[in-house]
């Protein structure tokens, strides 16, 4: 930095105007002030636009109070329900332990590379996903609307699940705990067990008759199902009140909504390894299949799970690393954040299989019982020889071991007629492999397990509350996916779009509480999210890739970072990453086209599931979700490409200083309609002629007359001020 620079100052109404070079300079003899001066970039005419980065709303805008708080907040938003309840469910369908291969390379092609360019263009850029987006090219401005559509979709059935685990948690401070016995019925004459109860089971009872009362198909509404009602809206008040001072208050919050569920899969960890047969469990799931690697279909389900497991293209990632410094190291954040996700995933899995484990060797020791008394049954009617049962089994304590030998040896015995004898093989395996997802494993498999807990509602509050604060953290993300981005384009109040976009989430989201609710759920959660970020994330790739431009943005990481990235990610973003979602996108697409779209029907009078299709109305629904997701880009981008706006505006500002504060002065140039803040690429901006240069020329090298907004104009001297454009787009 030149030291004995030319001041050229001039005194207009207590203003002095000074150029670049001269602020550079007053950066090294007083910084603290610097960093202090604000920054705006305006018109003559709009005299409340846009303040660019860099500017005292650089100082104005929330900022996280240390590093942890930040990086629990990443965690807890890509950390959520579904580490719990899907990945165990993947791992266990498609080769248990091989299965990781698949996923841990996946990671490394798709997931840290695109979590990495998330967290670099929201730190950099200081905006959220509508901002960013639309700063690096105003025809792909669309991808921010469109990732804040997915959030709210996602947000108003992923509420809902909050608010069927805080039933579970309010119910579960009573002993016995109400699902852990059939409800008996009585009439006139006796009392029997409910039928509904009885053909099915306990917890699976509850699940559909007590909790969600639920219809027999989607078209029979129901009307409100009041219980769940009440608890939708005491969610939704949780997340309102906890996100209404922004990060603020939900930064504070994240020390125990990300951490305790940590504390709790540790608890149950501990407590499921000194269960009888889970042991059993972990081992099933974790002996690798390795002809089942092979299929295409795993390596799907592994893209899609790595994609989603951290909340790529939502926005919520880009929110919460916009209120970074802009010198944070946010290639540690990602592969730190990426790991902690996986190895949660992984612990998620342990302790899942430790406790079916032990619930499957309960079931193996009743299904035992009951064909060991059986098969003493056709002892004494002599449809079996006490001579080819060995001498040392003793039925009325008989071990698993001992019961498959028996087994064995009366299948072979009775070849033709063992078929009629009605005896069952009792493997533990064989319950093992009945794979559970999703609201089945965690309010019907997991909580029939808890029932044979000693002290089982002490380990159903702990389960539910971890359930519960699993689903606030990623709430918190999605939610700040939306209301980030309106506020840094829009300019309202945080508070009041909080709490407008909660009441909004609430009211729309008593379609889930209905007693059809869960089939909603089960057709949102299908259509609304995959299809439009999958093409959200592809369109993120290509602007920062294409539009932008690959070399320039690995400078601008350099330049943020203090290092230059291994060019293992400029490979990664540039050819493989891209080809990896494409492939994704089409094979999702295939999918979906193969797959009759329908959701699992309850049958009361059979008491089973039933498959059954979308009605017709039913179908344009899905189509509408995706298509409305989606269909902010489009938009945009003709918009911007037709210029169907006025954009009206009149002049681009040069800077000012004035009592320690940078300040605008209207500057007039030629043809200004083209401004970045209004909407055009600076590449369609003729260059600002202006009185004086602004720009600074490097120590060491030669003098250069290139145009202020050029690769060594304005965006790249005010290296801290994110939001000038760096260079030409």
């Amino acid at each position: 930095m030149p030291k004995n620079s030319k001041v050229v100052k001039r005194e207009l109404d207590d203003e002095v105007i000074e150029s670049v070079k001269d602020l550079l300079s007053n950066e090294d003899s007083s910084d603290d002030a610097f960093k202090k001066s604000e920054l705006m970039v305006d018109d003559q005419e709009d005299k409340d636009a846009d303040v660019e980065e860099g500017s005292d709303v650089e100082d104005e805008r929330p900022a996280w109070n240390s590093k942890l708080q930040y990086i629990l907040a990443q965690v807890g938003f890509s950390v959520g329900l579904g580490n719990v309840w899907r990945f165990p469910y993947l791992c266990q369908k498609n080769g248990g332990g091989a299965y990781l291969v698949p996923y841990l390379i996946l990671l490394l092609i798709i997931g840290i590379p695109l979590f990495f360019l998330e967290l670099s263009v929201g730190q950099r850029i200081r905006r959220g996903s509508i901002g960013v987006w639309n700063y690096i090219s105003p025809k792909l401005g669309g991808i921010g609307f469109a990732s804040c559509v997915v959030c709210f979709f996602v947000a108003l059935y992923y509420n809902v699940i909050i608010g069927w685990s805080l039933f579970y948690f309010s119910q579960s401070f009573q002993h016995p705990l109400p699902w852990d016995q059939c409800p008996l019925v009585k009439n006139a004459s006796h009392t029997f067990i409910e039928p509904e109860c009885e053909k099915s089971s306990a917890t699976t009872y509850y699940w559909y008759r007590e909790a969600l009362n639920i219809s027999s198909s989607l078209s029979e509404g129901g009307g409100l199902n009041w219980k769940m009602t009440i608890c939708l809206l005491a969610a939704w008040v949780m997340v309102c009140l906890a996100m209404i001072k922004g990060i603020q208050s939900s930064g504070k919050i994240m020390y125990f909504s990300s951490l305790f569920p940590y504390v709790v899969l540790m608890c149950f960890l501990i407590r499921g390894l000194l269960l009888n047969g889970s042991v059993d469990g972990i081992r099933h799931m974790f002996t690798p299949k390795l002809e089942i690697m092979l299929e295409p279909k795993v390596w799907r389900e592994a893209a899609t799970q790595v994609f989603f497991a951290l909340g790529l293209g939502f926005g919520g990632v880009i929110a919460f690393s916009s209120y970074n410094k802009r010198d944070n190291n946010c290639h540690f954040d990602a592969v730190l954040v990426s790991f902690i996700n996986f190895f949660t995933s992984v612990l998620a899995t342990l302790v899942v299989f430790a406790v079916l484990g032990f619930k499957a060797n309960i079931i193996n020791e009743k299904c035992i019982t009951e064909n060991s008394e059986k098969i003493l049954k056709l002892l004494k009617i002599g449809n079996l020889s006490q001579d080819i049962i060995p001498h040392h089994i003793n039925f009325s304590s008989i071990t698993a071991e001992d019961y498959n030998l028996v087994y064995d040896i009366i299948q072979k015995v009775k070849e033709e007629e063992f078929p009629a004898l009605g005896l069952k093989s009792c493997q533990i395996e064989d319950e093992l492999d009945k794979a559970v997802q999703g609201t089945g494993l965690a309010f019907i498999a997991f909580t029939e397990a808890m029932t044979h807990f000693p002290a089982s509602p002490f380990w159903s509050v702990m389960f539910f509350l971890m359930l519960v604060n699993l689903g606030l953290g990623s709430m918190f993300g999605t939610i700040e996916g939306i209301i980030t981005p309106i506020v840094d384009t829009f300019k309202v109040r945080k508070e009041i779009l909080t709490v407008i976009c909660c009441l909004v989430a609430f009211f729309v989201g008593l379609i889930f509480v209905q007693r059809s609710g869960n089939y909603f759920v089960t057709m949102f959660d299908d259509y609304s999210a995959t299809l439009p970020l999958l093409i959200v994330v592809i369109l993120e790739n290509v602007a920062v890739t294409r539009i932008y431009g690959i070399d320039k943005f690995m400078e601008d990481l350099k330049d943020m970072l203090g290092f230059s990235p291994s060019q293992y990610y400029y490979y990664m973003w540039k050819y493989i990453s891209p080809l990896v979602l494409l492939c994704l996108l089409v094979a999702s697409i295939v999918q979906m086209g193969l797959s009759p779209p329908g959701y699992n029907a309850w049958i009361e009078d059979t008491a089973t599931d039933e498959f059954q299709s979308y009605p017709t109305w039913g179908m344009i629904v899905c189509i509408s979700l995706m298509v409305l997701a989606i269909l902010p880009v489009p938009i945009v981008f003709i918009v911007r490409r037709c210029n169907l706006i006025d954009d009206n505006s009149g002049s681009l500002a040069s800077v000012s200083y004035k009592r320690g504060r940078i300040i605008k002065e209207p500057v007039n140039l030629e043809g200004d309609d083209t401004s970045l803040i209004h909407g055009k690429s600076p590449s369609e901006v003729p260059s600002p002629n202006f009185g004086k240069n602004i720009y600074r020329k490097q120590t060491g090298s030669p003098t250069l007359n290139t145009a202020p907004n050029g690769r060594y104009g304005i965006g790249y001297l005010m290296a801290d001020m994110p939001d000038m454009p760096e260079s030409d787009l």
